[in-house]
């Protein structure tokens, strides 16, 4: 009688797809509920009168940092008094309170982290993901967002196992090419490794780098701790 070779052992890693969802009405924003979607992106038309305050604003207050916890109902008037009583205060703030509105809508939270920075360089230059659920980006000044398709990133590479080369030589990705970019005023939720189910495919993104002289005002909106 043949003896007959024990059998193999396999097993089959599943490998997560993610993909963008892209639209120009507000409600593309919900498809990050979409377990494949790591990353929605509202493309709307900045408000009319929101650039000009915004660089007025920045002319005036060029290292602004503002970082609150607040609520729907009270964001405007607190943000009137963080950046100042005047005409491009109340434009900016009623533009941010919306957004603090949809944000706390969407997945019903009562109170946002909200951090309004002016930077005059990348403050998160290398690719990396966030620990957080789900985090609203929008930039109303300067260079906006960059990141990386899910399928196009060697998540081996990020951090320490880049081995202190830079993103562009550890083999993170393949070639500039595969970087994407967010456009100026374009609202995006990145969905983080603290998501349920979404870990290893949190959104890879970084911070761009701006010209000599130029400013970026960044906001972004995270769960608050209350």
């Amino acid at each position: 009688m043949t003896a007959q070779a024990p059998a193999l052992e396999t097993s089959t890693i599943e490998l997560k797809q993610r993909r963008a969802a892209v639209g120009e009405k507000l409600d593309v924003l919900a498809d990050i509920y979409q377990d494949e979607v790591n990353i929605a992106i509202w493309q709307r038309k900045t408000p009319e009168l929101v650039p000009a305050a915004t660089d007025k604003i920045l002319l005036d207050k060029p290292k602004l940092q503002v970082s609150l916890s607040l609520s729907p109902k009270e964001a405007y008037e607190i943000l009137i008094d963080a950046l100042g009583n005047n005409g491009e205060s109340a434009t900016l703030a009623f533009d941010i309170a919306g957004l603090v509105d949809m944000f706390c809508c969407l997945f019903d939270i009562n109170h946002v982290g909200l951090r309004l920075t002016a930077l005059g360089h990348a403050m998160c230059p290398r690719f990396h993901v966030d620990r957080v659920p789900c985090r609203l980006v929008t930039t109303y000044t300067g260079n906006a967002t960059e990141w990386l398709p899910h399928d196009r990133v060697d998540r081996s590479k990020l951090g320490p196992g880049s081995q202190g080369l830079p993103d562009d030589q550890s083999g993170l990705y393949a070639s500039n090419s595969e970087i994407q970019q967010l456009k100026t005023g374009e609202v995006a939720l990145l969905k983080g490794e603290s998501w349920e189910g979404n870990e290893d495919a949190g959104l890879v993104h970084r911070s761009p780098q701006l010209e000599a002289g130029k400013r970026r005002l960044l906001l972004t909106l995270d769960f608050a701790n209350r």
